[in-house]
């Protein structure tokens, strides 16, 4: 159960911190597998397998992206009392693949979202929805915010004959 404060005579939930994690390997096809707690995901291609294929992990992180926006999304327009018909939502990375190498950083340099509601709010009811997505939104804070990240790496040793 969540803790429960009250400031300026209004109740605010505090939300404990969660861990989720994933679990990500690859055997001798090459095809990347992450588990999560409910599914299995292929990340990137697979020449062996082709049927086997699956989106890059740049593509997951977008998708990813879109999906906490769309979930959020519903829960804040039902609060708003708006009506959401429908929802698309497109987003678009410019994404540098330097590899490390070069001047320019790895990774999005710009991330373009773009909503399509289909509700009969007026839009200044849209514009305060959305706000309130982005500011509650877990992914855009992650992405947008410096998370910190902490990189370990384990070295497994062979027996020795």
């Amino acid at each position: 159960m969540p803790q429960v404060s009250i400031i300026n005579h209004k109740i605010i939930h505090i939300m404990k911190a969660q861990n989720i994690n994933v679990l990500g390997y690859t055997g001798n096809n090459s095809q990347f597998v992450v588990k999560t707690l409910n599914t299995d995901l292929r990340i990137s291609q697979n020449a062996k397998f082709p049927e086997l294929e699956g989106p890059n992990p740049y593509e997951y992180i977008l998708a990813g992206f879109a999906g906490c926006i769309n979930a959020l999304g519903q829960v804040v327009a039902a609060e708003l009392g708006i009506v959401l018909k429908s929802l698309q939502i497109e987003i678009t990375g410019t994404f540098t693949n330097a590899g490390g190498k070069g001047t320019e950083k790895p990774g999005f340099s710009k991330i373009n979202i773009t909503l399509k509601p289909a509700a009969t709010a007026p839009l200044d009811t849209l514009q305060r929805w959305i706000k309130e997505v982005q500011f509650r939104s877990p992914a855009y804070n992650s992405l947008v915010n410096s998370t910190p990240v902490n990189l370990n790496l384990y070295k497994e040793f062979s027996a020795v004959n």
